[in-house]
């Protein structure tokens, strides 16, 4: 439903010139009924001058009066055949002056932890521009050497699930690449999956280097089973 221009105005006029209930007034407005009850006791919107309604072309007095008959009825706004405002466009990221100079940190961060990631959609998280990105990459940045990679969502630059968004829309897109050169795409989290610390002490793997294989017991009270060769050859 469309709220008639300058709301908290026309309220203050609703309330002033018709028995309108709270509820219809906040209704129409698109105030809470508290916040009506509050105009009509002067706790709010003090000193704002009422708006008349039928003056603008936004009711008529005969849907005042068929509402004032009818408590539980709505009012009903005319349609107006004046073309409506456009809705802006959103335009970048505004940026507090006080954090702008930490944007070159949190560019620095993205670059090295996230090499997927377009300059575009750096760009676009932390309202910065292709150039700025580029002399932080080549470190030809005026500050260069007071820069240090420091989390955009910790600094308060971008929000966590803005960055989530921008990371599988860029790793959807390297998958497509690799798809379309022929390469087989990498899953990150197979790698570290087949990857142990400890391979070198309890995994078979090590057999195949001949070195000491040691099984750890389980528990049992038994020594650990080490083969006779082996045992020879770390005495020798």
């Amino acid at each position: 439903m469309s709220l008639p221009l300058m709301p908290k105005a026309t309220a203050v006029w609703l309330v002033e010139n018709t028995t309108l209930t709270f509820d219809q007034i906040g209704m129409f407005c698109g105030l809470h009924k508290l916040e009506v009850q509050a105009i009509a006791d002067g706790d709010v919107a003090t000193g704002i001058l009422g708006l008349n309604p039928t003056m603008n072309g936004q009711l008529t007095a005969e849907e005042i009066k068929r509402c004032e008959g009818d408590s539980r009825a709505h009012l009903k706004m005319m349609r107006s055949e004046l073309p409506q405002p456009v809705v802006r466009a959103k335009g970048p990221r505004y940026t507090p002056v006080s954090k702008r100079a930490d944007k070159p940190d949190a560019i620095a961060y993205l670059i090295k932890t996230y090499p997927e990631l377009l300059d575009a959609q750096v760009a676009r998280l932390l309202g910065t521009t292709k150039d700025t990105i580029a002399k932080v990459r080549e470190k030809s940045h005026w500050n260069a050497g007071n820069i240090k990679p420091r989390n955009p969502v910790l600094l308060g630059l971008c929000k966590q699930a803005d960055l989530d968004a921008a990371l599988k829309r860029a790793s959807r897109r390297v998958a497509r690449e690799q798809k379309a050169a022929g390469i087989t795409p990498t899953d990150p989290m197979a790698q570290t999956e087949n990857t142990s610390p400890f391979k070198d002490f309890d995994t078979p793997e090590s057999a195949h280097r001949h070195e000491p294989f040691v099984t750890f017991g389980g528990g049992d009270g038994q020594q650990p089973d080490i083969a006779p060769e082996d045992m020879e050859k770390s005495l020798g």
